[in-house]
């Protein structure tokens, strides 16, 4: 069985040059002002790359083979 070393660790944030100082409400709603904007983008683009390979795929690979039965 190993043994667990038992030793302090102390975190980076426990030092207070390490932690950001805190910002007033104003720049906080300055900065939260436009919301998320590069999080829909990049979700908005992720799902219009995904619906235009589906359509490709239907299009080009599953028309022109016809019907099953």
């Amino acid at each position: 069985m190993t043994e667990v070393s038992t030793e302090s660790h102390t975190s980076a944030a426990a030092s207070p040059e390490h932690v950001a100082k805190p910002i007033d409400t104003e720049a906080a709603l300055q900065a939260l002002k436009h919301g998320p904007r590069g999080a829909l983008f990049l979700a908005a683009a992720s799902v219009s790359f995904l619906l235009l390979w589906w359509l490709a795929f239907y299009f080009l690979l599953f028309l022109p083979r016809g019907s099953i039965g």
